[in-house]
């Protein structure tokens, strides 16, 4: 079921229960989805800095690739993660963080997928 619009893109948002505790959103155009992720004060990880929790930083890239893949093949079944690398290049700042995946290869089973978050 291909997504078609943000109302459904919304939906399959809604629908992992992670994406809705964080407050994920995302926005379409064509086939490219843009996450984002609004900044809220129990996203800190490190207050001190202020700084995003690293986990969240990364479930957020993680969400992101998955949701890309799935719009992009629209298949039934959602895709599953088999293996996560993840380069923490700094730390996540105090505000809204944005983040695009591209799909690196595509094959019957398995996918590489690449997110970035700014």
């Amino acid at each position: 079921m291909p997504i078609t619009a943000e109302k459904d893109l919304s939906a399959l948002l809604h629908a992992i229960p992670y994406a809705r505790t964080i407050g994920m959103r995302a926005e379409l155009a064509g086939d490219e989805m843009t996450a984002i992720l609004p900044f809220q004060d129990l996203l800190i990880g490190n207050p001190l800095l202020p700084a995003l929790h690293g986990g969240v930083v990364g479930a957020f890239l993680e969400i992101t690739a998955v949701c890309q893949l799935y719009i992009a093949q629209g298949q039934e079944r959602f895709p599953k993660a088999i293996d996560i690398t993840i380069d923490y290049l700094h730390s996540g700042r105090p505000r809204d963080t944005y983040a695009r995946a591209i799909i690196v290869k595509s094959g019957r089973r398995i996918a590489n997928v690449t997110a970035e978050a700014w």
